[in-house]
């Protein structure tokens, strides 16, 4: 939950928020007109805004930010798939994807593509039931070439009737890609169990069925739609860049007055999203993972309405709470559930659903009734003893102190999410609006308990074991529907509570005036190293831990793996409700395992810290190892590791890649294989192994004193007591592919055929990673252009630089709905061919833009504490104490020209490349087996 207390309006100007005056046309006329109105923005963002509202009626927000490595912008059109035309879903999805094809002043398919690619950007859109949203960054020196060649989606495309139907096919290639995807699936089900009458419970992605000629041709539509519905009225922009206000207002006067008019405003959708007639009601969905879950669903009225006090988001907070005495904490007692979630879903500004999701274990979903009849015992709980200020007032403190230290992210995400909130939100709560709380609202709050009742509840269970009488029309799901008089009585759980005071709120957040520094180690043995890094840039009083315990003996084995994860798993769980009221105060920890051992992270207030530190180790060395915590951890590794077969195919090829060539590393089966027998008695033998053969690294980042950072890493370091040098842990390692390498299939349930291509470099060092990373940059547009845009050979299509840990590599992927894996290779290794031309026209002027890309994304700013401390964190597992690796590696890309380039390319051509393919009925490949004999790959030749 994000909200905020509400701030007066002299709060507002003590912030400086107010706007430069209008700019003036040459004549001397206003040309835009500036908004009087200003965003409300946390103490802790310096940066400069301005509201425009063209002439053309387009709103626009720029924020001028010197600091920004990047820049970004974002168009938020008010049209989603629920305005698509009745005769043709998918219309909306398809015209997002036909913008990107040409425009009249820059027609070339890929130009858009190419620009931002060459100068370090990246891009992309989506199309949600209200609105389509279209993004990119870039570097800032080429922002004004980006706003123009952006701009003319909204002015002139073209519609090119030559990839129409191209376009066409990579839109039934994304619904293909996801036809097996049980989110989708459920969500098609249970749109069969809504009001028909409501144009969100229709058909949105599209396909070839339904993108076709009709009585007039598709392009036809398109454009018919594109007029209708796209209009500067129903706009919004956002633009960010170091550049100045008047900069920015110049560029986007001069590219985007052009916009047409068309007087149009914000679809609305009057038809409700359940009706009386429809409720009770129970439904029932086919799953082709093995997961079972309910969701309880209660129409409601729209939440945005509420945004200022965020009533709703109060009683999802408790009912979604995870501590002592709530709901979850019942049903994970019981055995019954190992996950819930609360809040609303598929607003249409008027009508929304509130939807209490759980996770069940297999006993949970026998047991419905008395879960439905629990989740009405905790609202009625609420109803009688929860409506409390102190409660809203505890929650409305959280997330003043969210907004208070708010940090930047990144401006491509930014500029996304205000554009969407420009839509939504008057022009001074686009920042504050999430956050806002404004005041306790009981009787908002007995109004919305009152429409949470069995009468006015659809409940949705999907599992594997489901038997359908009716299947869904586009995505296969058996499913079952069935309108109830009464539900069956049942007895709700003992032991519902609602949660006591946060006795983990920050209550000293004062931000101490420490200057950044590179890391120094403040420990430094054998046995153990504590490096910090004090920070004081990012404006908040935040810590970042991170503690590496490493055991020689934790991935050996497919056994060992699966107990380090199995202790990780438990860890966190056995702490779910203790540190749940210390996660809502900004206190979170997680606890992961790797190759080396497992890692505790703790992200959160300086203030408060050190009792959950102290908290997890002392569970972690001398907590109850409960046998249905262990149970509930089990089943949800199983879980992972048997659906995996159902996820994303290119998921599986990139994990099937990953395990042939990292080591250690162990393939889903053998890792079920091996927990299979696992129970409680082995994890607390295995504890104490574990723990009894420790080395210990150390990281703390963020705004405490150095002092203190030692206190807390000894503190650490005496409940752990490790005993191993580094020496005594193994290393990593990637792998060389060999000469004649085999092809490896993963395993996979989906429908697609698809080719990954790797292309390694000589060795480890950072003279080949540049090189490669130059490569990659070069190679991503082409190849997506040919075998995407051109040839249409799949939706999922992509090539580029990736290292596998220190090791550089190139991968190619297709995957494809249509084309086998023989012609996927033959078009791959046509592409090669003529990349290999390509590269020898390369001159100097031409590879200088890529070049300069990739130094730049090397040597970007980390955008919040978080970032800085994973970066850091990555250079101290690969051993770079100096912290300098990136710096180094942007050195070398500087120093390329264009026959170190050509050369590279040369090199991976004459190397060999280890493929894997996948096509329907292929049997996996035993990766472990089949890459028994690979050797390492060295550091440098």
């Amino acid at each position: 939950m994000h909200s905020l207390r509400s701030r007066s309006s002299a709060l507002a100007l003590l912030l400086g928020l107010l706007f430069s005056v209008p700019a003036m046309a040459d004549d001397g006329s206003q040309a835009t007109t500036a908004d009087s109105a200003s965003p409300i923005v946390s103490p802790n963002d310096n940066r400069d805004y301005r509201s425009l509202t063209l002439d053309n009626g387009l709103e626009v927000l720029l924020i001028s930010d010197p600091d920004a490595d990047k820049a970004a912008a974002a168009m938020n059109v008010a049209v989603g798939s629920s305005q698509n035309p009745e005769a043709t879903p998918g219309l909306a999805h398809f015209l997002e994807h036909m913008l990107f094809l040409g425009t009249e002043r820059y027609p070339q398919a890929d130009s858009y593509q190419q620009y931002i690619n060459q100068h370090g950007g990246s891009h992309n859109a989506f199309t949600a039931s209200r609105d389509t949203n279209y993004f990119f960054d870039i570097e800032p020196g080429a922002l004004e070439g980006a706003l123009d060649r952006f701009s003319q989606f909204f002015i002139a495309p073209r519609f090119n009737a030559d990839y129409v139907d191209r376009e066409r096919q990579a839109v039934n290639s994304e619904y293909q890609a996801r036809l097996r995807d049980d989110g989708r699936r459920v969500n098609e089900a249970m749109n069969q169990a809504l009001n028909p009458e409501h144009p969100s419970t229709r058909f949105a992605v599209g396909n070839l069925e339904t993108l076709e000629d009709g009585s007039q041709s598709l392009r036809q539509s398109l454009i018919d739609f594109y007029q209708a519905r796209y209009g500067a009225n129903v706009m919004n922009l956002v633009v960010i860049a170091p550049q100045s206000l008047e900069t920015l207002e110049g560029w986007v006067r001069d590219d985007f007055a052009a916009i047409p008019d068309r007087g149009l405003t914000r679809p609305t959708l009057p038809q409700p999203l359940l009706t009386d007639e429809q409720l009770p009601a129970r439904l029932a969905v086919k799953s082709l993972e093995d997961r079972r879950q309910v969701r309880f669903v209660f129409p409601i009225a729209d939440p945005q309405q509420d945004y200022r006090h965020k009533s709703l988001d109060y009683l999802a907070n408790l009912l979604g709470h995870e501590g002592q005495g709530s709901l979850l904490a019942a049903l994970r007692q019981a055995g019954w559930a190992d996950g819930l979630s609360a809040g609303s879903a598929q607003g249409d500004g008027d009508d929304a659903l509130f939807v209490v999701d759980i996770s069940l274990t297999p006993q949970g979903a026998k047991r419905l009734d008395r879960i439905q009849a629990s989740l009405f015992a905790m609202i009625e709980r609420i109803r009688k003893s929860g409506l409390d200020a102190w409660r809203y007032q505890e929650q409305a403190q959280l997330a003043e102190q969210d907004f208070r230290f708010q940090q930047r992210g990144e401006l491509i995400d930014l500029a996304s999410s205000l554009a969407m909130n420009m839509a939504y939100y008057p022009l001074e709560d686009v920042q504050y609006g999430p956050y806002r709380m404004d005041g306790y609202q009981p009787d908002e709050l007995r109004t919305i308990l009152a429409k949470l009742t069995p009468e006015r509840l659809l409940r949705v269970y999907s599992g594997p074991a489901v038997e359908g009488e009716q299947t869904t029309e586009w995505f296969d799901a058996p499913y079952r529907l069935a309108r109830l008089d009464e539900w069956p009585p049942a007895e709700p759980l003992d032991g519902l509570a609602l949660p006591e005071p946060n006795p983990y709120i920050a209550e000293n957040l004062s931000l101490l005036p420490l200057d950044s520094a590179p890391p120094k180690a403040l420990i430094d043995t054998p046995e153990h190293a504590l490096w910090y890094r004090p920070d004081a840039s990012f404006g908040t009083p935040r810590v970042e831990w991170r503690f590496s315990l490493q055991n020689p003996a934790a991935a050996n084995k497919a056994r060992d793996a699966a107990l380090t994860r199995l202790l990780a798993g438990w860890l966190n769980d056995s702490l779910n409700e203790a540190l749940y009221p210390a996660r809502l105060a900004g206190q979170s920890f997680n606890a992961y395992a790797h190759g080396r051992g497992m890692t505790l992270s703790f992200s959160g207030w300086r203030d408060n810290q050190e009792r959950v530190i102290q908290r997890v180790l002392e569970q972690l060395r001398q907590g109850e190892i409960a046998a249905d915590s262990v149970a509930r951890v089990k089943l949800g590794l199983e879980r992972q590791w048997r659906n995996a077969p159902q996820g994303p195919l290119y998921q599986q090829m990139q994990q099937t890649l990953g395990d042939a060539l990292i080591r250690p590393s162990w393939s889903n089966t053998a890792l079920l294989d091996a927990i299979d027998t696992l129970d409680a008695d082995d994890l607390r033998a295995y504890r104490r192994r574990f723990l009894d053969s420790l080395h210990l690294e150390s990281l703390a980042v963020g705004n405490l004193e150095p002092a203190r950072a030692r206190r807390v890493g000894l503190s650490v370091a005496n409940a752990l007591a490790p005993e191993l040098a580094d020496s005594a842990i193994p290393d990593l390692e990637t792998l060389e592919v060999p000469r004649e390498p085999p092809t490896l299939h993963p395993r996979s349930t989906r429908n697609d055929s698809a080719v990954l291509g790797y292309l390694q470099g000589n060795d480890r060092s950072l003279d080949s990673q540049a090189r490669l990373a130059v490569l990659g940059q070069l190679i991503e547009t082409p190849f997506y252009a040919q075998l995407r845009t051109e040839e249409q050979l799949g939706y999922i299509v992509n090539a580029g630089y990736q290292p596998l840990l220190e090791a550089p590599g190139i991968s190619l992927l297709v995957q494809s709905p249509s084309a086998d894996v023989a012609r996927i290779q033959s078009r791959i290794d046509a592409f090669l061919g003529d990349f290999g031309k390509r590269l020898a026209g390369l001159d100097a002027a031409s590879l200088a833009p890529y070049r300069q890309a990739v130094q730049d994304r090397l040597l970007e700013r980390d955008a919040s504490l978080s970032e800085l401390t994973q970066r850091l964190w990555l250079e101290l597992a690969y051993d770079d104490t100096d912290f300098d690796r990136r710096q180094r590696l942007a050195e070398r890309v500087s120093n390329l020209d264009v026959e170190d380039i050509r050369k590279a390319w040369q090199n991976l051509q004459a190397s060999p490349a280890l493929t894997v393919t996948f096509a329907p009925g292929d049997a996996p490949s035993e990766v472990s087996a089949r890459t028994a004999g690979f050797e390492a790959l060295p550091e440098r030749r």
